[in-house]
C-alpha cells in the first residue's frame, strides 16, 4: 500500500519536536503555531496507536517507541532534504571561493596554464591555491578539494583522475649525451652526472625506480648522486637544459622539450606507466556545485592531455604494470 502523503508530513513533524525536545522550538525554527505542532504529533500517535513523546509541564522525552521510529525515520528524512538540495543546485550557478590545496608541480601543470579559461567559464567563482608538496589533509586544513598524484592519496578519500597514467622519464641535453655516452640500463646511471631532488616536505632525496621491461619486472633503486640538488622541479629542470646532467621528471612536464629536440629521453623501456594526478574531496555525497564545476572542467583537461599522448605516440602507449616511488 503506498504511504499517505499525510503521515509522511506528521513524520517530519515528529522529527523536528524530537530533536529539539521542545515544542516551542521545533515551531520557530519551522515557523508554525505550537498548537499546531502539538495537534499533528497528536494525530500521529492516534494513528499509529502508540505514545511516541512523555511530556509535562516542564520535560519532553522519547518513549521506546518513539526512539525506534525516529532511529528510522530521521536518516531518511536527511537523505531527502539532501536530494532536495542537490536537486536545486544542479542548474545553480557556481559561485564562491573554492580553497584547493596542490603540489607545485600539480599547480603549474593542470591549473595555472588553464587559470584563465576556468574562471571566464565561471565568473561567479573565486580560486585560492595553496602549494604544499607535502600531503595536505584538507578537512583539518579547512580546504575544499585537494591536487595529488594517485599514489599519495589516502583510501578513504573520494578521488577522480584528472589526466590519463603518467611515467617517469629520464632525460639529459643533446649536448650531454654527445660529450658522456647514452645508458643503455639503470646500472650505467653510476657513470653519469644525475641531478637530484630533495623533498621539502620530508628532506629525504627522491630516488629513481625502474622496473625491468622483461617477463620478471625486476624493481631496481637508484639514489643519484650527481653534483648538485634541487627542491625545485622548475630549477632542475634548467640544470638538464643547460647539459649538467641527467634528470628524472614526470612525461608530461617535459614533453614539449622532447618535441623541441631540446631534451632526448633515455631508459624509456624501464619507466612503466603509474597513475596520474587526482582531484580529491572529503565525500562525493555533499557536493557544491563549484566542486562539480571544477572536477568537470579538469576531466575535460584530461582528455586533452589523452589526445595529445597518443598524437605524441601514434604507436600506442606500452601495456606494462603499474611502478612505484614515483614522485608527487
Amino acid at each position: 500500500m503506498p504511504l499517505d502523503p499525510a503521515l509522511l508530513s506528521s513524520l517530519t513533524w515528529f522529527a523536528h519536536i524530537a530533536r529539539h525536545r521542545s515544542f516551542t522550538k521545533a515551531a520557530t525554527e519551522m515557523e508554525v503555531t505550537r498548537a499546531a505542532l502539538s495537534q499533528h504529533l497528536k494525530g500521529l500517535e492516534q494513528r499509529l496507536n502508540v505514545r511516541l513523546l512523555n511530556r509535562t509541564t516542564r520535560d519532553m522525552s522519547l518513549t521506546a517507541e518513539g526512539q525506534r521510529l525516529l532511529d528510522v525515520v530521521q536518516p531518511a528524512l536527511t537523505a531527502i532534504e539532501q536530494a532536495v538540495k542537490e536537486v536545486g543546485e544542479a542548474h545553480a550557478e557556481p559561485s564562491g571561493l573554492i580553497r584547493m590545496s596542490a603540489s607545485r608541480i600539480a599547480a603549474r601543470l593542470l591549473i595555472e596554464p588553464h587559470l584563465g579559461a576556468f574562471l571566464a567559464r565561471h565568473p561567479k567563482l573565486r580560486l585560492e591555491l595553496v602549494m604544499d608538496d607535502g600531503f595536505t589533509n584538507i578537512v583539518a586544513q579547512g580546504l575544499d578539494v585537494g591536487l595529488r598524484l594517485g599514489e599519495s592519496l589516502d583510501a578513504h578519500m573520494v578521488a577522480v583522475p584528472v589526466t590519463p597514467p603518467l611515467e617517469m622519464a629520464i632525460v639529459g641535453s643533446p649536448g650531454y649525451f654527445e660529450r658522456h655516452g647514452v645508458p643503455q640500463t639503470p646500472a650505467d646511471l653510476t657513470q653519469h652526472n644525475c641531478l637530484a631532488y630533495r623533498f621539502t616536505s620530508s628532506g629525504t632525496i627522491d630516488r629513481w625506480a625502474f622496473t625491468s621491461p622483461d617477463a620478471e619486472g625486476r624493481t631496481l633503486v637508484f639514489e643519484p648522486q650527481g653534483n648538485a640538488v634541487f627542491n625545485d622541479d622548475e630549477s632542475m629542470l634548467r640544470g638538464a637544459l643547460q647539459g649538467v646532467g641527467l634528470v628524472r621528471h614526470i612525461d608530461l612536464c617535459v614533453r614539449q622539450h622532447l618535441a623541441e629536440g631540446t631534451l632526448v629521453r633515455v631508459l624509456e623501456a624501464w619507466c612503466p606507466p603509474f597513475p596520474g594526478f587526482y582531484l580529491y574531496v572529503p565525500s562525493r555525497a555533499q557536493m557544491p556545485a563549484k566542486i562539480r564545476a571544477l572536477m568537470d572542467f579538469l576531466i575535460e583537461q584530461r582528455e586533452q592531455l589523452a589526445q595529445a599522448a597518443r598524437a605524441a605516440n601514434p604507436a600506442g602507449h606500452r601495456k606494462r604494470s603499474l611502478g612505484a616511488g614515483q614522485r608527487r
